[in-house]
C-alpha cells in the first residue's frame, strides 16, 4: 500500500510489519516512528496544566478587578485617573519581567524537562500572590508598601514567564495529532475559570462588606486564597510523567542538543529560528490586546470611565465568560476539523469590523446594550482562546519548543499584553474618546491577520521534530507499516 495513494488498500498490510506479522503493543510503544498516546495520561496532563493556568489568571484577574481598591490602599495621596494609572502601572510591572522568566524557564524546560519547570513556576506564583495579601498598606509603612507590592508583582511575572508556554507545550506534546485542538483548548478553559473565580470572589466580597472594610482588610482575601490553590496544583503536577515528545527527544541520537547550555539554547532559538519567533510575537501581541482589553480592562472601564456600578459590571463579565467557557471546547474541536487558520482569520476580521460597534453598544447606557457589546467581543475572543494553545506550540520544533514559545510569548505579553489596561486608560484620558480602545484593537487585528497568513496550517499534523501522535493501536500500526515499508532506499 503506497501511503500517498488513497486508492491503495491492501488490508493484509494495515496491521502488520510488512511480512504478515502483527505488531504487538510492546513493539508499538518501543517504535520511534510513532507515539501511541494514553488518553488517561492526556487527561491527567490537561487537568494539571489547566489548574495551574486557572490559578495564574485568578491571580492576575483579582488584581485587575480590585484595581480601584488597590489604588486606594497603596496610593491614597493620588486621586482619580492618576491613582488608577499608578495601579495599572504596577499591574504592567509584572509583565516587564516576563521575558526574563521566559528566557530562564523556557530553555531550562528544553534541557531538563517540562514537568520540573512547571512544578517550580506554580510554587513561585502561588507564594508571591499569597504574599501580596500580607503586604501592609501605605498608611502603615508609607512608600515601602507600594515598593514591596512592585517586588512581589515582579516575582509573579518572572514565574509566569514559564507557566503558560510550559503548560501549552505540555498539553500539545501529550495530545494526539487529530485531537490537539480539542485537548489544548482546555488550557484556556482554565484561563476563563480563573477569571470567573476571581470576578466571582471579588463580587461576593464587595456585596458582603462595606467600602471601608474592603479597603481596610477584605481586599486581601482573594490573594490569600492562592496559597492552598498552589499546593493543589503542585500535587497534581508532581504526579505527571514527562511528555512523550520530550522522552523521544532524549532518546534520539541528537539528545545532546537537549542537554546544551542555557546560553546556547537561547542563541539557537533567537538566531536559527527567528521566523517562528517573530510570528509568535506578532500573533500573541494581537491576541493579548484583545484578551486584556476585554478580560482585564473592561471592568475598570465600565466603573471608572462610564460610571456603572462596579459589582454590576463584574456580574455582566462573569456571564460573558461563563458563556465563553461553554463554547471554548467546541471551538477547539472545530479547529481540529476545519483547521486553525480559518478560525483565526474570522476572529481578527471580526475585531476589525465589530470593535467600534461593540464599544458604542457598551456606552449606550443600558445593561442590555452593555451585555450585547461584551458578548460580541467575547464571542470573537473565543475564536482565539480556543485555538491559540494548539497553534503556538506547533510553531517550534520539539528541541526548542518550550524556549521558543517562552521567549516569543512573553516578549509579546510584556510589551502589548500587560500594558493594555494602562495604554487604554491613558488613550481614553488623552483623547477623551470612548473609541480609542476599539481603534487600538483594530490596529492589532490587522497585524494578527498578516501573521496568520504567514503561518502554516498545523491541524491534524505532527508537531515539528516529533513523530506522529495517534490515539489507537490500529493507527499506530498503520503509521509504522507505512514508514518501514516505504522508506526511500
Amino acid at each position: 500500500m503506497n501511503p500517498h495513494d488513497p486508492h491503495a488498500t491492501p488490508e493484509d498490510e494495515t496491521s502488520g510489519d510488512g511480512r504478515g506479522r502483527t505488531l504487538t503493543r510492546a513493539e508499538i510503544d518501543a517504535a520511534p516512528e510513532v507515539t501511541l498516546t494514553d488518553e488517561k495520561a492526556v487527561k491527567r496532563a490537561v487537568k494539571a496544566t489547566m489548574l495551574g493556568n486557572a490559578m495564574e489568571w485568578f491571580d492576575f484577574g483579582v488584581y485587575a478587578y480590585l484595581a480601584a481598591t488597590i489604588g486606594k490602599v497603596f496610593f491614597p495621596e493620588a486621586s482619580g485617573t492618576a491613582q488608577l494609572l499608578s495601579t495599572f502601572a504596577i499591574f504592567a510591572a509584572a509583565f516587564v519581567v516576563r521575558p526574563l522568566g521566559g528566557l530562564f524557564f523556557g530553555p531550562l524546560g528544553d534541557r531538563i524537562g517540562r514537568k520540573q519547570v512547571l512544578a517550580t513556576t506554580i510554587v513561585l506564583m502561588a507564594a508571591s500572590t499569597f504574599a501580596i495579601g500580607l503586604v501592609p498598606s501605605y498608611g502603615s509603612i508609607g512608600i515601602a508598601a507600594p515598593i514591596i507590592l512592585v517586588l512581589l508583582r515582579l516575582l509573579q511575572g518572572f514565574s509566569t514567564g514559564g507557566e503558560y508556554s510550559g503548560a501549552s507545550t505540555f498539553v500539545a506534546e501529550y495530545a494526539p495529532d487529530r485531537r490537539r485542538g480539542s485537548f489544548a483548548s482546555f488550557l484556556e478553559f482554565g484561563t476563563l475559570a480563573g477569571y470567573v473565580a476571581a470576578a466571582g470572589l471579588v463580587t461576593t466580597i464587595q456585596a458582603l462588606v462595606s467600602e471601608e472594610a474592603l479597603v481596610d482588610w477584605a481586599w486581601r482575601i482573594p490573594f490569600l486564597v492562592a496559597g492552598p490553590l498552589g499546593l493543589i496544583g503542585l500535587y497534581l503536577r508532581l504526579r505527571l510523567e514527562e511528555t512523550p515528545a520530550f522522552r523521544h527527544l532524549e532518546a534520539a541520537e541528537d539528545a545532546s542538543r537537549a542537554a546544551e547550555s542555557a546560553g546556547a539554547g537561547i542563541k539557537r532559538t533567537l538566531v536559527d529560528h527567528w521566523r517562528p519567533l517573530v510570528l509568535c510575537i506578532l500573533l500573541v501581541a494581537a491576541y493579548n490586546i484583545a484578551h486584556y482589553g476585554l478580560l482585564s480592562y473592561m471592568p475598570t472601564y465600565l466603573n471608572s470611565t462610564l460610571g456603572y456600578d462596579e459589582s454590576h459590571g463584574l456580574i455582566l463579565m462573569i456571564v460573558v465568560m461563563l458563556v465563553m467557557m461553554i463554547g471554548i471546547t467546541f471551538v477547539g474541536r472545530l479547529s481540529d476539523r476545519v483547521g486553525r487558520k480559518p478560525l483565526l482569520y474570522l476572529g481578527f476580521a471580526g475585531f476589525f469590523v465589530l470593535s467600534v460597534p461593540a464599544y458604542l453598544l457598551i456606552g449606550m447606557g443600558s445593561y442590555l446594550s452593555i451585555f450585547v457589546g461584551l458578548a460580541i467581543l467575547g464571542g470573537l475572543l473565543l475564536l482565539f482562546v480556543g485555538v491559540f494553545p494548539s497553534v503556538l506550540p506547533a510553531l517550534f520544533a520539539t528541541g526548542i519548543r518550550y524556549g521558543g514559545l517562552s521567549i516569543g510569548y512573553n516578549v509579546a505579553v510584556s510589551v502589548f499584553g500587560g500594558t493594555t489596561p494602562f495604554v487604554l486608560t491613558a488613550l481614553g484620558s488623552v483623547t477623551d474618546s470612548q473609541l480609542a480602545a476599539p481603534a487600538y484593537m483594530m490596529v492589532a487585528s490587522v497585524v494578527g491577520g498578516i501573521a496568520v497568513f504567514c503561518i502554516r496550517e498545523t491541524a491534524r499534523k505532527p508537531l515539528a521534530g516529533s513523530p506522529p501522535a495517534v490515539s489507537t493501536e490500529d493507527e499506530a500500526r498503520r503509521v509504522i507499516l507505512e514508514h518501514r515499508t516505504y522508506q526511500p532506499r
